[in-house]
Protein backbone atom coordinates (compact mmCIF):
# COMPACT_ATOMS: atom_id res chain seq x y z
CA UNK A 1 0.00 0.00 0.00
CA UNK A 2 1.42 3.67 -0.58
CA UNK A 3 1.63 6.11 2.58
CA UNK A 4 -0.87 8.52 0.81
CA UNK A 5 -3.75 5.31 0.50
CA UNK A 6 -2.87 4.94 4.58
CA UNK A 7 -3.19 8.67 5.92
CA UNK A 8 -6.14 8.67 3.91
CA UNK A 9 -7.39 5.74 5.80
CA UNK A 10 -6.74 7.71 9.00
CA UNK A 11 -7.83 10.26 7.69
CA UNK A 12 -10.53 10.08 10.19
CA UNK A 13 -11.87 14.15 9.94
CA UNK A 14 -12.28 13.87 6.24
CA UNK A 15 -14.96 10.30 7.06
CA UNK A 16 -16.48 11.88 9.74
CA UNK A 17 -17.36 14.29 7.18
CA UNK A 18 -18.58 12.54 4.15
CA UNK A 19 -22.09 12.03 3.93
CA UNK A 20 -23.76 8.86 2.74
CA UNK A 21 -27.29 8.77 1.01
CA UNK A 22 -28.99 7.85 4.37
CA UNK A 23 -27.67 11.02 6.72
CA UNK A 24 -30.15 12.50 4.70
CA UNK A 25 -33.12 9.57 5.50
CA UNK A 26 -35.36 10.38 8.07
CA UNK A 27 -38.40 7.91 8.98
CA UNK A 28 -40.44 5.69 6.55
CA UNK A 29 -41.71 7.90 3.52
CA UNK A 30 -45.23 7.14 3.47
CA UNK A 31 -47.24 8.08 0.34
CA UNK A 32 -49.32 5.83 -2.43
CA UNK A 33 -47.60 3.66 -3.92
CA UNK A 34 -46.65 5.02 -7.40
CA UNK A 35 -46.49 8.90 -6.16
CA UNK A 36 -44.22 10.81 -7.53
CA UNK A 37 -43.42 12.39 -4.18
CA UNK A 38 -40.66 9.02 -3.93
CA UNK A 39 -38.53 10.34 -6.86
CA UNK A 40 -38.39 13.82 -6.06
CA UNK A 41 -37.14 12.74 -2.32
CA UNK A 42 -34.65 10.82 -3.74
CA UNK A 43 -33.68 13.30 -6.17
CA UNK A 44 -33.55 15.98 -3.47
CA UNK A 45 -31.02 13.18 -1.16
CA UNK A 46 -28.92 12.40 -3.89
CA UNK A 47 -27.87 16.33 -4.42
CA UNK A 48 -27.55 16.80 -1.10
CA UNK A 49 -25.02 13.79 -1.06
CA UNK A 50 -23.58 14.86 -4.38
CA UNK A 51 -22.73 17.86 -2.80
CA UNK A 52 -21.53 16.90 0.49
CA UNK A 53 -24.23 19.51 2.40
CA UNK A 54 -24.21 19.65 5.86
CA UNK A 55 -27.61 18.66 7.25
CA UNK A 56 -27.60 21.43 9.40
CA UNK A 57 -26.96 23.88 7.04
CA UNK A 58 -30.75 23.37 4.90
CA UNK A 59 -33.70 24.37 6.16
CA UNK A 60 -37.39 22.18 4.18
CA UNK A 61 -40.52 24.04 4.67
CA UNK A 62 -43.67 23.38 3.69
CA UNK A 63 -47.40 24.17 3.74
CA UNK A 64 -50.23 21.59 3.68
CA UNK A 65 -50.47 18.88 1.23
CA UNK A 66 -49.07 15.12 0.42
CA UNK A 67 -45.79 17.06 -0.86
CA UNK A 68 -45.91 18.77 2.68
CA UNK A 69 -45.21 15.73 4.26
CA UNK A 70 -41.17 16.92 2.77
CA UNK A 71 -39.82 17.83 6.11
CA UNK A 72 -40.81 14.80 7.83
CA UNK A 73 -38.92 12.73 5.13
CA UNK A 74 -35.71 14.81 4.98
CA UNK A 75 -33.59 14.76 7.57
CA UNK A 76 -32.14 18.61 7.75
CA UNK A 77 -34.08 21.71 9.77
CA UNK A 78 -37.95 21.28 8.86
CA UNK A 79 -40.88 23.50 9.37
CA UNK A 80 -44.07 22.51 8.64
CA UNK A 81 -46.11 25.73 8.00
CA UNK A 82 -49.84 25.86 7.57
CA UNK A 83 -51.71 25.87 4.25
CA UNK A 84 -50.65 28.31 1.39
CA UNK A 85 -47.89 30.18 4.53
CA UNK A 86 -44.80 28.06 3.33
CA UNK A 87 -43.68 31.00 1.30
CA UNK A 88 -43.35 33.97 4.10
CA UNK A 89 -41.95 31.36 6.34
CA UNK A 90 -39.66 30.34 3.99
CA UNK A 91 -38.63 34.46 3.39
CA UNK A 92 -38.31 35.14 7.32
CA UNK A 93 -35.94 31.84 7.52
CA UNK A 94 -34.11 33.39 4.55
CA UNK A 95 -33.74 36.76 6.22
CA UNK A 96 -33.32 36.01 9.56
CA UNK A 97 -30.42 33.17 8.85
CA UNK A 98 -28.95 33.83 5.00
CA UNK A 99 -26.14 30.98 5.75
CA UNK A 100 -29.00 28.39 5.72
CA UNK A 101 -30.08 27.25 2.32
CA UNK A 102 -34.24 27.16 2.49
CA UNK A 103 -36.17 24.21 0.50
CA UNK A 104 -39.66 25.04 0.04
CA UNK A 105 -42.09 22.31 -1.34
CA UNK A 106 -45.97 23.14 -2.24
CA UNK A 107 -48.68 21.61 -4.13
CA UNK A 108 -50.52 23.59 -6.74
CA UNK A 109 -53.48 24.11 -4.72
CA UNK A 110 -51.56 25.03 -1.88
CA UNK A 111 -49.00 27.45 -4.12
CA UNK A 112 -51.79 28.39 -6.70
CA UNK A 113 -54.82 29.21 -4.04
CA UNK A 114 -54.88 29.92 -0.77
CA UNK A 115 -50.99 30.94 -0.97
CA UNK A 116 -50.90 32.78 -4.45
CA UNK A 117 -50.78 35.99 -2.84
CA UNK A 118 -47.61 34.75 -1.18
CA UNK A 119 -46.97 32.71 -3.83
CA UNK A 120 -46.62 36.60 -6.42
CA UNK A 121 -45.07 38.92 -4.21
CA UNK A 122 -42.33 36.31 -2.85
CA UNK A 123 -41.21 36.05 -6.72
CA UNK A 124 -41.04 39.76 -6.79
CA UNK A 125 -39.06 40.10 -3.80
CA UNK A 126 -36.52 37.14 -5.39
CA UNK A 127 -35.45 35.71 -1.78
CA UNK A 128 -32.85 33.08 -1.89
CA UNK A 129 -34.99 30.19 -1.78
CA UNK A 130 -35.43 26.93 -4.09
CA UNK A 131 -39.09 26.33 -5.00
CA UNK A 132 -41.23 23.60 -6.00
CA UNK A 133 -44.18 22.77 -6.96
CA UNK A 134 -45.39 19.70 -7.29
CA UNK A 135 -48.76 19.90 -9.34
CA UNK A 136 -50.77 16.91 -10.32
CA UNK A 137 -54.09 19.23 -10.82
CA UNK A 138 -56.22 18.06 -7.79
CA UNK A 139 -56.39 18.44 -3.87
CA UNK A 140 -55.27 14.99 -3.52
CA UNK A 141 -54.75 15.06 0.47
CA UNK A 142 -58.53 16.20 1.35
CA UNK A 143 -59.52 13.54 -1.30
CA UNK A 144 -60.20 14.59 -4.89
CA UNK A 145 -61.67 18.71 -4.87
CA UNK A 146 -60.53 21.04 -7.93
CA UNK A 147 -57.83 22.92 -7.56
CA UNK A 148 -56.94 26.18 -9.38
CA UNK A 149 -54.61 23.67 -12.20
CA UNK A 150 -57.55 21.42 -12.81
CA UNK A 151 -58.54 20.88 -16.61
CA UNK A 152 -62.04 22.61 -17.46
CA UNK A 153 -64.36 19.65 -17.43
CA UNK A 154 -62.54 16.99 -14.83
CA UNK A 155 -65.13 15.80 -12.13
CA UNK A 156 -64.12 16.38 -8.96
CA UNK A 157 -65.85 15.96 -5.40
CA UNK A 158 -66.70 19.70 -5.97
CA UNK A 159 -66.88 19.78 -9.19
CA UNK A 160 -69.29 16.55 -9.97
CA UNK A 161 -70.65 17.78 -13.35
CA UNK A 162 -67.04 19.11 -14.51
CA UNK A 163 -64.33 22.18 -13.51
CA UNK A 164 -66.06 25.29 -14.83
CA UNK A 165 -63.12 26.94 -15.68
CA UNK A 166 -60.29 26.71 -17.68
CA UNK A 167 -56.91 25.96 -15.94
CA UNK A 168 -54.55 28.19 -14.57
CA UNK A 169 -50.88 28.26 -16.37
CA UNK A 170 -48.48 29.38 -13.34
CA UNK A 171 -45.77 29.74 -15.90
CA UNK A 172 -47.31 32.71 -17.99
CA UNK A 173 -48.90 34.44 -14.78
CA UNK A 174 -44.85 34.13 -13.18
CA UNK A 175 -42.87 35.30 -16.55
CA UNK A 176 -45.15 38.56 -16.01
CA UNK A 177 -43.72 39.70 -12.46
CA UNK A 178 -41.00 42.02 -11.91
CA UNK A 179 -37.80 40.53 -10.56
CA UNK A 180 -38.32 36.98 -11.35
CA UNK A 181 -35.27 34.98 -11.70
CA UNK A 182 -35.49 31.58 -12.56
CA UNK A 183 -38.43 29.07 -14.03
CA UNK A 184 -38.21 25.67 -15.30
CA UNK A 185 -40.58 22.67 -15.39
CA UNK A 186 -39.78 19.28 -15.67
CA UNK A 187 -41.83 15.66 -14.58
CA UNK A 188 -41.47 13.34 -12.24
CA UNK A 189 -41.54 10.24 -15.12
CA UNK A 190 -38.43 12.13 -16.58
CA UNK A 191 -35.82 11.49 -13.42
CA UNK A 192 -33.39 11.92 -15.18
CA UNK A 193 -33.87 15.61 -16.15
CA UNK A 194 -36.02 16.59 -13.36
CA UNK A 195 -32.56 15.69 -11.61
CA UNK A 196 -30.53 17.72 -13.96
CA UNK A 197 -33.59 20.09 -13.32
CA UNK A 198 -33.26 20.31 -9.51
CA UNK A 199 -29.67 20.57 -9.47
CA UNK A 200 -29.59 23.75 -11.70
CA UNK A 201 -32.47 25.24 -9.90
CA UNK A 202 -30.27 24.37 -6.35
CA UNK A 203 -27.47 26.24 -7.22
CA UNK A 204 -29.49 29.54 -8.63
CA UNK A 205 -28.82 32.53 -6.17
CA UNK A 206 -32.05 33.68 -5.99
CA UNK A 207 -35.44 32.28 -6.27
CA UNK A 208 -35.83 29.44 -8.61
CA UNK A 209 -38.95 28.19 -9.18
CA UNK A 210 -39.41 24.16 -10.66
CA UNK A 211 -43.07 23.31 -11.13
CA UNK A 212 -42.63 19.61 -11.51
CA UNK A 213 -45.73 17.76 -13.32
CA UNK A 214 -46.66 14.52 -11.57
CA UNK A 215 -49.76 12.70 -11.81
CA UNK A 216 -51.86 10.93 -8.71
CA UNK A 217 -51.73 7.45 -8.73
CA UNK A 218 -55.73 7.50 -7.27
CA UNK A 219 -57.26 10.48 -8.29
CA UNK A 220 -55.49 11.69 -11.66
CA UNK A 221 -53.63 8.72 -12.66
CA UNK A 222 -54.32 9.52 -16.35
CA UNK A 223 -53.69 13.43 -16.15
CA UNK A 224 -50.66 13.02 -18.16
CA UNK A 225 -51.38 9.69 -20.19
CA UNK A 226 -49.82 6.56 -19.17
CA UNK A 227 -46.62 7.38 -17.02
CA UNK A 228 -46.28 10.47 -19.28
CA UNK A 229 -46.37 8.21 -22.11
CA UNK A 230 -48.68 9.91 -24.82
CA UNK A 231 -48.70 13.14 -23.31
CA UNK A 232 -47.52 16.11 -25.86
CA UNK A 233 -44.61 17.82 -24.56
CA UNK A 234 -41.52 19.58 -25.91
CA UNK A 235 -37.96 19.98 -24.73
CA UNK A 236 -36.19 23.18 -24.44
CA UNK A 237 -32.94 22.83 -25.86
CA UNK A 238 -30.88 25.98 -24.19
CA UNK A 239 -28.57 27.79 -26.84
CA UNK A 240 -25.84 27.67 -23.37
CA UNK A 241 -26.01 26.25 -20.22
CA UNK A 242 -29.22 25.12 -19.76
CA UNK A 243 -31.05 21.18 -18.72
CA UNK A 244 -29.50 18.47 -20.97
CA UNK A 245 -31.81 16.82 -23.71
CA UNK A 246 -30.41 13.20 -23.69
CA UNK A 247 -31.09 10.78 -26.06
CA UNK A 248 -32.83 8.98 -23.27
CA UNK A 249 -35.76 11.30 -22.79
CA UNK A 250 -35.94 12.64 -26.48
CA UNK A 251 -38.54 9.77 -27.20
CA UNK A 252 -41.05 11.25 -24.87
CA UNK A 253 -41.32 14.93 -27.39
CA UNK A 254 -39.01 16.76 -29.88
CA UNK A 255 -36.89 19.40 -28.79
CA UNK A 256 -37.00 23.42 -29.81
CA UNK A 257 -33.67 25.91 -29.52
CA UNK A 258 -34.45 28.30 -26.81
CA UNK A 259 -32.57 31.17 -24.89
CA UNK A 260 -33.26 31.28 -21.51
CA UNK A 261 -31.62 34.37 -20.93
CA UNK A 262 -33.99 36.16 -23.58
CA UNK A 263 -37.40 36.91 -21.19
CA UNK A 264 -39.36 37.55 -24.18
CA UNK A 265 -38.59 34.12 -25.36
CA UNK A 266 -39.03 32.68 -22.16
CA UNK A 267 -42.58 34.65 -22.04
CA UNK A 268 -43.52 33.16 -25.38
CA UNK A 269 -42.77 29.66 -24.63
CA UNK A 270 -44.50 30.39 -21.23
CA UNK A 271 -48.08 30.51 -22.88
CA UNK A 272 -47.61 27.23 -24.29
CA UNK A 273 -49.53 24.76 -22.94
CA UNK A 274 -49.62 21.81 -25.43
CA UNK A 275 -47.45 20.64 -25.86
CA UNK A 276 -46.07 21.52 -22.67
CA UNK A 277 -42.32 23.05 -22.62
CA UNK A 278 -40.20 21.11 -20.39
CA UNK A 279 -36.56 22.69 -19.12
CA UNK A 280 -34.87 25.96 -18.61
CA UNK A 281 -37.51 28.48 -19.30
CA UNK A 282 -35.83 31.55 -17.76
CA UNK A 283 -32.93 32.12 -15.90
CA UNK A 284 -31.31 35.91 -14.85
CA UNK A 285 -28.76 35.29 -11.76
CA UNK A 286 -27.86 39.30 -12.15
CA UNK A 287 -31.31 40.05 -10.68
CA UNK A 288 -30.45 41.27 -6.95
CA UNK A 289 -31.97 38.72 -3.66
CA UNK A 290 -34.37 40.18 -1.43
CA UNK A 291 -31.94 39.41 1.65
CA UNK A 292 -28.89 41.31 -0.99
CA UNK A 293 -31.07 44.46 -0.86
CA UNK A 294 -31.90 44.19 2.59
CA UNK A 295 -28.44 43.61 4.50
CA UNK A 296 -27.06 46.26 2.12
CA UNK A 297 -29.05 49.07 3.27
CA UNK A 298 -29.16 47.53 7.13
CA UNK A 299 -27.06 50.40 9.29
CA UNK A 300 -23.52 48.47 10.47
CA UNK A 301 -23.90 48.09 14.05
CA UNK A 302 -20.85 49.20 16.01
CA UNK A 303 -20.47 46.41 18.71
CA UNK A 304 -18.82 48.56 21.38
CA UNK A 305 -21.85 51.31 20.78
CA UNK A 306 -24.49 49.01 20.92
CA UNK A 307 -23.08 47.02 24.29
CA UNK A 308 -22.82 50.45 26.06
CA UNK A 309 -26.62 51.44 24.77
CA UNK A 310 -27.84 48.11 26.24
CA UNK A 311 -25.85 48.96 29.43
CA UNK A 312 -27.79 51.81 29.67
CA UNK A 313 -30.79 50.57 28.99
CA UNK A 314 -30.59 47.66 31.53
CA UNK A 315 -29.44 49.84 34.00
CA UNK A 316 -32.73 51.96 34.32
CA UNK A 317 -34.36 48.60 35.56
CA UNK A 318 -31.24 47.68 38.17
CA UNK A 319 -32.05 47.98 41.83
CA UNK A 320 -29.92 50.81 43.24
Amino acid sequence: MSSEFIEECLDTESVAHTYQLDDYESGIARWCSGCGDYAILTALQRILRDNQIDPESVVCVSGIGCSSRFPHYLNTYGFHGIHGRALPISTGISLARPDLKVLTVMGDGDCCSIGSAHWLHTIRYNANITVLMFDNEIYALTKNQVSPTTREGAKTNTTPRGAYLKQLNPLSLMMGITNISFLAQTATWLPTHMNDTLIKAWNHNGLSFVRILQYCPVFTPNVYGKAGKGFPVRFLENVNSGIPVTKAISKYGPSIKHDHTDIHQAQEVSVIESPAPLGLIYHNPEVPTYEEIRHSRAPKIDRDEYLKRLGKLLDKFAIQ
